[in-house]
């Protein structure tokens, strides 16, 4: 089995801990159990950010700003996978990576460029902030979504460019994850490990992420 814990419940890096019955899904049995961790944070925040708020029909042309990070890998592949026309900005290192995953277009963020067809975007699934946020609202077109998991978006811009911003925080969902794991589990949906530490190293686990570090999620091992 495998859950998200809610954000108001402390003890998840620990060797037991509780969760509600409602929020446990059976996890993918084709993958290992550091692969399946990467899961339920990262895969279901990008899941809710594409359907439940953006509402992603398939031919849309979405972008995910920050296509290498934790949720980004999997907000490209999930994109590709409703049927989207995916574009990734990253650093360039990572646009072979990225591309793979699924995005067709890559915007690297470490040069001055945009993504073709700017103003005409559907989707924008923002994972960076600050003023990548505030760039994003120029990209959408008329009554394009905006989806952001780092502030609470401007209203006045969104309503400057005709579009419809939202933030939010990803909650706890075993319907979502039951169709994670079936993705997963058809080799449609790759898990991305970016590093592994022991329980015991947690500290250093949560300290890593202000630092430079392969793709994916941090998972800690607990046995």
């Amino acid at each position: 089995m495998y859950a998200l814990i809610d954000f108001d419940r402390d003890g998840a890096a620990a060797d037991y801990t509780t969760v509600p019955a409602a929020a446990l899904a059976p996890r993918p049995r084709s993958l290992s159990h550091a692969d399946a961790a990467t899961l339920p944070l990262a895969a279901l925040t990008a899941w809710q950010a594409l359907v439940d708020h953006a509402g992603l029909q398939p031919g849309e042309r979405v972008l995910v700003q920050g296509g290498a990070g934790g949720v980004g890998v999997y907000a490209v592949q999930l994109a590709a996978i409703l049927g989207g026309h995916v574009t990734a900005t990253g650093h360039s290192a990572s646009e072979a990576f990225v591309r793979d995953l699924g995005a067709a277009d890559f915007v690297t963020a470490d040069a001055v460029s945009s993504p073709d067809g700017v103003g005409e975007l559907d989707v924008v699934i923002d994972t960076v902030g600050g003023q990548v946020l505030t760039d994003s609202f120029s990209l959408l077109r008329p009554g394009g979504r905006l989806v952001t998991l780092t502030a609470r978006p401007d209203p006045q811009l969104a309503a400057a460019h005709g579009v419809q911003a939202s933030f939010f925080i990803v909650q706890p969902d075993r319907a979502d994850l039951v169709s994670i794991a079936t993705l997963a589990n058809e080799g449609r949906l790759r898990p991305v490990v970016s590093q592994t530490f022991p329980l015991a190293d947690g500290r250093s686990a949560y300290a890593s992420g202000s630092h430079p570090r392969p793709p994916g999620k941090t998972v800690l091992i607990v046995r």
